[in-house]
């Protein structure tokens, strides 16, 4: 009896590991450009456009908080050249513009998350 107490205990805590983890972050979105992303999970959303000059990538966009939970909101970009950046908005209704560029590449993984 213990045992299958403490088998449904991990598996319920994993599964609810599972749901925070999912609803924490967005689908990643590897694209080559020119493309575009308007994510939204609970309580962030974001919207970024992969654009091409030349060798170099620009992603720009912006990204909000949507709920008074203490948590922000990030956009992380990891770029096909190794590089990355990130941009933040913390705070309830608060929106951060970004611009990032990235030489040497033309592909980028941009994802949508919260974080504390």
């Amino acid at each position: 009896m213990a045992f299958g107490k403490t088998f449904l205990s991990a598996l319920s805590a994993a599964v609810l590991a599972t749901g925070l983890a999912l609803t924490a972050a967005g689908p990643a979105s590897a694209a080559t450009c020119p493309s575009s992303a308007s994510p939204v999970i609970p309580g962030a959303k974001a919207h970024w456009t992969l654009s091409c000059s030349g060798n170099t990538l620009k992603v720009y966009g912006w990204v909000e908080d949507t709920r008074a939970d203490g948590d922000c909101a990030f956009v992380h970009v990891h770029a096909g050249n190794g590089g990355g950046d990130s941009a933040d908005a913390c705070g309830w209704g608060t929106r951060t513009n970004f611009d990032m560029s990235f030489p040497r590449t033309r592909t980028a993984e941009a994802r949508l998350q919260l974080e504390n």
